[in-house]
């Protein structure tokens, strides 16, 4: 057994690392990915070992990145496609709904498009609009894209490398804020499926989901209410599309209450698609309405303000407290 202390930023290293060395067809590109490693240094090292033709260094273009990733897909090859910062997607984004996500379909399956978009998503690193930004609903709204959250670095090392094996184009979002947080991790264990929804904390009285940065929140929220006598079951969600609820349903028909949290605004997040389908099915197991935290329907405001804006452990403890008061 190979066990290691590492953090989400080099279990995501040793990911591409490792996927790179399984195929030859895998190929990295982004902006500053070689000689710098990446403004976060998740390729840091690769360019080196793997050469330029591999671990490519793109101009400014996010367009040109993911055209130039449907044509290597067409080919046979495995693009894994960094972009910088969640804001700037969008000048790519006519690339992946309109080809990354359609081809496969449109070619009859004929033309597989196993394309991963790495994307550093959320705020709480002092940043500005633009490099704090959370578009996971975007893209889960997309039919042809599977979209996945990490929050912790085994499923960051296991993840990347399913995601880069995967058939399908996958959006592959890494709570940036949440690099640097460290876990054992074995690397030589036999991985989880990766469309799986996962309880992290068992609890009776209120279901707590979460994903990506907002995991480590939920959990410390969780601490804080077993303080208070408060029993939180949290879940991390893990993929957002397809969506894994059936480990949500068993959780709420036991607690009867749910609380949704996530960065992204509330207004048409994911939480609103979770609630619906958790009342859909539960209906006559809840003894409260769902309830939502989430960022406020607001541009991303300056880094004085984020604490305000980002949801925190008094924000998720809030929602408890009304959901118990039902």
């Amino acid at each position: 057994m190979s066990t290691q202390t590492l953090t989400i930023g080099k279990a995501l290293n040793l990911g591409l690392r490792k996927a790179m060395e399984d195929d030859a067809k895998v190929v990295l590109m982004g902006e500053d990915i070689g000689k710098l490693g990446g403004v976060f240094r998740i390729t840091d090292g690769l360019q080196k070992d793997f050469g330029d033709d591999r671990v490519v260094d793109t101009p400014l273009a996010e367009a040109g990145i993911l055209g130039t990733a449907v044509g290597l897909a067409m080919r046979g090859y495995r693009p894994v496609c960094e972009i910088q910062f969640d804001g700037f997607v969008f000048p790519a984004y006519n690339q992946i709904v309109t080809q990354v996500a359609k081809i496969h379909a449109r070619s009859k399956g004929r033309l597989p498009m196993p394309i991963v978009i790495r994307i550093p998503f959320g705020g709480g690193i002092g940043a500005v609009e633009h490099h704090s930004e959370s578009p996971e609903a975007y893209f889960a709204h997309t039919a042809g894209l599977k979209v996945v959250a990490v929050s912790n670095p085994v499923d960051a090392y296991w993840g990347i490398q399913q995601a880069i094996a995967h058939p399908d184009p996958i959006v592959f979002f890494e709570p940036k804020r949440r690099y640097w947080e460290k876990a054992e991790v074995d690397t030589d264990a036999t991985p989880g499926p990766l469309f799986a929804s996962r309880v992290v904390r068992g609890g009776d009285d209120v279901t707590v989901l979460a994903y990506g940065p907002m995991v480590k929140t939920a959990l410390q929220a969780a601490e804080a209410a077993a303080e208070e006598g408060r029993s939180l079951e949290v879940v991390d969600l893990r993929t957002l599309s397809p969506l894994d609820l059936d480990p949500v349903f068993e959780s709420v028909r036991r607690t009867g209450r749910c609380v949704v949290v996530h960065e992204a605004p509330l207004t048409l997040g994911l939480g609103a698609e979770i609630a619906a389908r958790i009342t859909e099915t539960c209906f006559h197991s809840l003894e409260a309405p769902v309830l939502r935290v989430g960022g406020y329907d607001t541009p991303y405001p300056p880094s004085k303000l984020e604490e305000e804006y980002l949801p925190d452990l008094d924000r998720v403890l809030d929602a408890v407290d009304r959901s118990l008061g039902f």
